[in-house]
């Protein structure tokens, strides 16, 4: 399967621009991941790269950035700590929810495999976390500085190297890691989990591994990399842990169908359709006419997955479009200079006692708050007319008026 890859900037836990990578495949994914790379590493690192690139070819797009102060990202990494890289994870999967898709997997590699521990439960959305050769305990970093930690404790901060570069660390790292309480994290997270651990691992002990299954609750899984090192530098072995957490994550996550299995079925000209896509609670596909495709949905907040406008979304874009429509053809037919028509709506539920216009009395009603903005040269009584024309448009006029549905079963 052919794939594709897209740089993108985005805001990290403390404001900095944190530099990131999207791997998608060739087609619609079929879910979206979220990747954290290993301690003073970067998004590009070889095991990063090719889990990724294993994965895009089976169908699921992979999200990966750069820590604060690390690679092409913005910030001071003397300044960071276990805990801002698990913010930035955070503040990764609302960027990807705003804007892509919430992940539904999280990958971690070493320390960043104990960070996606650490946030899953933080990602409501996520279905399945995979670490690689993870700590149990982020403290376990420490021991790359161990020949200067008592620099570190006495003078507040040391230069060491880390995989051959200089880095400052600061005691307020120290401390943050000495407080972190991961098992009691991955025993409360609520997700499946599947722990990918080489025996000959010789950075991160296998008994790490243990400690992390032993944590969790079912449905857990392990996964031996036999005869892999810490940083999967064998292509094969990458490969080898794309295939399996593919597999493994099917079995947990909602993954969208593939076209050769989706639905066929189209609306017919002049009709709508809706149907169920089996992603998450609330997904459907909503059919127009047989020439367009949206998704409808509800907010993570009620269970849904927010991948589409909810039903009363739905609605108010069809009133204040056809607003913005019937000002459109008025002003042309008039002659009117109007240069952008513009209709802001809300809907809520307001007490009855509470309207004066209205007719019921007890109980709620529905109301719909319309704003309406025009552009354009013209004098205020011009304006006036265009946007009292908005009230009579057709579905405004069927919102208000008796309507009839008729309902059939198909059997």
């Amino acid at each position: 399967m052919a794939t594709r890859s897209e740089k993108i900037t985005f805001p990290g836990s403390d404001g900095h621009n944190l530099a990131g990578r999207l791997d998608l495949p060739d087609g619609e994914p079929k879910a979206y991941a979220l990747w954290a790379h290993c301690f003073s590493c970067t998004k590009d690192i070889f095991a990063a790269s090719r889990v990724s690139a294993g994965l895009t070819e089976r169908g699921i797009a992979v999200f990966r950035f750069d820590f604060t102060g690390l690679g092409e990202s913005d910030g001071d990494f003397a300044n960071t700590n276990f805990s801002s890289n698990v913010d930035d994870l955070i503040a990764a999967a609302d960027f990807m929810r705003q804007n892509l898709e919430a992940p539904r997997l999280l990958v971690g590699h070493s320390l960043g495999g104990a960070a996606v521990l650490a946030a899953a439960s933080r990602i409501p959305e996520s279905e399945a976390v995979c670490t690689i050769a993870a700590p149990a305990d982020p403290e376990h970093v420490a021991h790359h500085f161990e020949s200067s930690r008592e620099e570190i404790e006495t003078k507040g901060e040391a230069e060491v190297l880390l995989a051959g570069r200089p880095f400052k660390v600061k005691k307020q790292f120290l401390d943050d890691i000495s407080n972190q309480n991961l098992e009691k994290q991955i025993g409360t997270m609520k997700k499946a989990l599947l722990v990918c651990h080489s025996p000959i691992d010789e950075i991160v002990g296998i008994e790490n591994a243990t400690k992390i299954y032993v944590a969790a609750k079912h449905p857990k899984s392990f996964l031996s990399l036999d005869g892999a090192d810490h940083l999967l530098r064998r292509k094969e072995d990458a490969i080898y842990v794309a295939e399996v957490i593919s597999a493994w994550a099917s079995r947990y996550m909602s993954l969208r169908e593939s076209p050769s299995k989706a639905s066929s079925t189209q609306a017919e000209p002049g009709t709508v359709l809706v149907e169920e896509t089996g992603e998450g609670k609330f997904g459907n596909r909503v059919s127009v006419g047989g020439k367009h495709t949206i998704i409808a949905d509800e907010p993570a907040s009620v269970g849904g997955l927010d991948k589409g406008p909810t039903p009363y979304d739905l609605l108010l874009a069809s009133l204040g479009a056809c607003k913005a429509m019937t000002m459109r053809m008025y002003a042309n037919h008039k002659g009117f200079p109007l240069e952008r028509a513009r209709v802001r709506l809300k809907h809520d539920r307001i007490h009855a006692k509470d309207c004066e216009t209205c007719e019921t009395e007890e109980g709620h009603i529905d109301r719909i708050q319309v704003e309406i903005d025009v552009e354009g040269d013209m004098d205020d009584a011009t304006r006036q007319r265009i946007i009292q024309i908005a009230e009579r448009c057709p579905v405004h006029k069927t919102l208000q008026s008796e309507v009839l549905i008729e309902t059939k079963h198909e059997t």
